[in-house]
């Protein structure tokens, strides 16, 4: 199915043309995923064999904006994803990861390490041993800040990878196995009991009592593939209960054109700050999560990963199709343009006093990060799909 015939455009701030849509089109997501290829070919510094920190619209142009290791092994985990599947990668994976592999002693956060080890697990299984112990992991939960705060995110992120790790056969990793156990531990710790996870680790500070409380889509969506996967590998019923829980709570949270919203209350499980909506969750972080959940779990998330879609294609509040034509990427999100609009509503609405969501102070933002079309293929690409 072609894409979405636009029946009238709107230029925005940066000169580029917007198609707005006013019905709803089904989203051919072979062609999402080709076209996300295509957008991290664009993306890439081929001199710094590195992907830039992010795209953005420039007086009608799209311009790079710096390098980033993290959002480049994400990338990596995708186009992997793609070259699995069957189909061509427009960058070289293997090249590029044993750049990342060399450059392991400036990676130095357990969330970025976790990230290094999923990837190697997954395309050079057989340096799994050699980047285990060179990169310190055993040691990665004492040393590491992220760590050491207990940051939601970066644990999901470690423990993802040493779930992938424990995946492969015939690997001599030590303390592999007590050390994912551990990992998950601190993790569940971190969820509150409505299923949504907190930022942060509940500490007596200021901020672990307030960052324990409220945590963002990403500190959702990473726990609840982490989880599942060390459910899948490692045979632990409670951690796929603990992701289950978090999935149904955001799905039940869901909006009513699928949008992801952006914090929650883990004591609660109410939704405390909607916007802005990124497209990420849209298109890739959320299938990526249930996917897998409903994989291990044996459960169907398929009617809220293809609502969710459906919202990058027009069926959004501002009824714009977010990808950019034969550019390949999406833009980065829809906010709000006022913050202090925002914590007011959002202020009204934790107390009670309204559920009102305003639309008028809704813009676009006109940027795109590579981690973003990276995790849109590690979702879908290889699936079976219109």
């Amino acid at each position: 199915m072609p894409y979405p015939i636009s029946l009238s455009t709107v230029p925005n701030q940066d000169g580029f043309v917007l198609s707005q849509n006013r019905f709803s089109p089904r989203l051919n997501v072979r062609e999402l995923t080709f076209s996300a290829a295509r957008g991290l070919g664009e993306m890439f510094d081929a001199e710094k064999r590195a992907f830039c920190f992010k795209m953005k619209a420039s007086q009608g142009r799209l311009v790079q904006e710096g390098l980033s290791s993290r959002y480049t092994t994400i990338a990596l985990l995708g186009l992997h994803q793609l070259e699995a599947a069957g189909f061509p990668s427009p960058i070289p994976v293997q090249p590029v990861l044993e750049g990342l592999l060399r450059a392991g002693s400036t990676i130095a956060g357990a969330g970025d390490v976790g990230l290094a080890l999923w990837l190697c697990a997954l395309v050079s299984p057989e340096r799994l041993e050699e980047v285990y112990l060179s990169f310190g992991v055993q040691k990665a939960l004492e040393r590491s800040s992220d760590a050491r705060e207990r940051r939601t995110m970066e644990l999901a992120w470690f423990l993802s990878g040493l779930a992938h790790a424990g995946a492969i056969e015939r690997q001599s990793l030590p303390g592999l196995g007590d050390l994912a156990l551990q990992t998950c531990q601190m993790l569940m710790e971190n969820q509150g009991p409505r299923g949504p996870f907190g930022h942060t680790g509940r500490t007596a500070t200021l901020a672990g009592v307030v960052r324990g409380k409220i945590g963002s889509f990403a500190d959702q969506v990473y726990p609840i593939y982490a989880l599942a996967q060390f459910a899948r590998v490692f045979g632990a019923p409670r951690a796929l209960i603990a992701a289950q829980r978090c999935a149904d709570a955001i799905c039940r949270a869901q909006g009513a054109l699928g949008q992801w919203w952006w914090h929650y209350h883990s004591q609660t499980g109410r939704v405390l700050e909607d916007y802005p909506v990124y497209s990420v969750h849209q298109h890739g972080m959320a299938p990526m999560a249930l996917f897998t959940l409903a994989e291990a779990a044996q459960v169907d998330f398929s009617e809220p990963v293809y609502k969710g879609l459906q919202w990058i294609a027009g069926e959004n509040e501002l009824a714009i199709d977010l990808r950019v034509g034969a550019t390949g990427i999406v833009w980065r999100s829809i906010h709000r343009r006022s913050r202090y609009g925002s914590y007011l509503e959002n202020a009204i609405r934790v107390i009670g006093f309204s559920e009102d969501r305003a639309l008028a102070d809704l813009v676009l933002n006109c940027e795109c990060r590579p981690y973003e079309l990276g995790w849109l293929l590690y979702a879908f690409a290889g699936r079976d799909l219109n």
